[in-house]
């Protein structure tokens, strides 16, 4: 009888958040060739872990590994990031608060913790949260915390893009990188977005996808290099 190892490919997924919880582009990984697979939305990330078939290798956009103290808006990893991305681009790496602020109970004892937040980091919040809660150490092993913005540099070139996300010169110029790099997952991309996703998650969760296949072949360089963790366990850090 056959066994997973005897499957001619790996499962490999790019997820992230978006309204209707989580988008997931599923693809099958043979050799070189990737073939994406219809995406979807999952209401929670704990479904995302335990979607079955399980996937190999699957990149996340959004933080893992959270401080247990106010320290600022930025972890080690978000600003070696931020300093390689660039303006303008670097506002697609968000502040990552501290765990204390991140569950308080009321946004008033969120803001005395880290005065720097803002109604558009609360927004974030919720995708945090369970991201806090959900990713275990043993997730490390498959489960990889990326951003979109770092991952479509590196398909750039390690060239920065100079194009908003939500421009149409910018889903021009990331739709033709993902068609160069990712030939075929293009396809997938241009279609009407599940419920509960726009467009622009379309592009990111390719993004995401480029860095799990990165990782299913253990090409992924982490920021920083000298690993960091948080009391818990979970690596802080950013892969591409």
């Amino acid at each position: 009888m056959a066994g997973p190892r005897d499957n001619p490919f790996k499962a490999i997924s790019g997820v992230t958040p978006c309204p209707g919880g989580w988008l997931v582009l599923p693809a099958r990984l043979a050799g070189i060739t990737t073939v994406a697979e219809e995406a979807f939305v999952l209401k929670s990330l704990m479904e995302v872990l335990d979607y079955r078939p399980k996937f190999d290798f699957a990149a996340i956009n959004i933080p893992f590994g959270y401080p247990e103290h106010p320290q600022g808006q930025y972890r080690q990893c978000d600003t070696e990031a931020r300093e390689m991305i660039g303006w303008p681009r670097r506002v697609g790496l968000r502040p990552v608060p501290s765990r204390p602020a991140l569950f308080a109970r009321s946004r008033k004892e969120a803001v005395q913790l880290e005065p720097w937040l803002t109604k558009n980091d609360f927004r974030h919040f919720r995708w945090m949260k369970e991201a806090a809660t959900e990713i275990q150490p043993f997730h490390s092993r498959s489960v990889y915390s990326g951003n979109a913005a770092l991952s479509f540099q590196h398909l750039n070139g390690d060239e920065p893009l100079t194009t908003s996300p939500y421009h149409e010169d910018g889903r021009i110029e990331r739709l033709e990188l993902i068609r160069a790099k990712l030939p075929g997952v293009d396809d997938v991309v241009e279609r009407v977005p599940p419920n509960g996703a726009g467009q622009v998650h379309m592009y990111e969760a390719a993004a995401m996808l480029w860095t799990a296949r990165r990782a299913s072949g253990r090409a992924i360089s982490r920021l920083p290099m000298d690993p960091e963790w948080d009391e818990g366990g979970i690596r802080i850090e950013l892969v591409r």
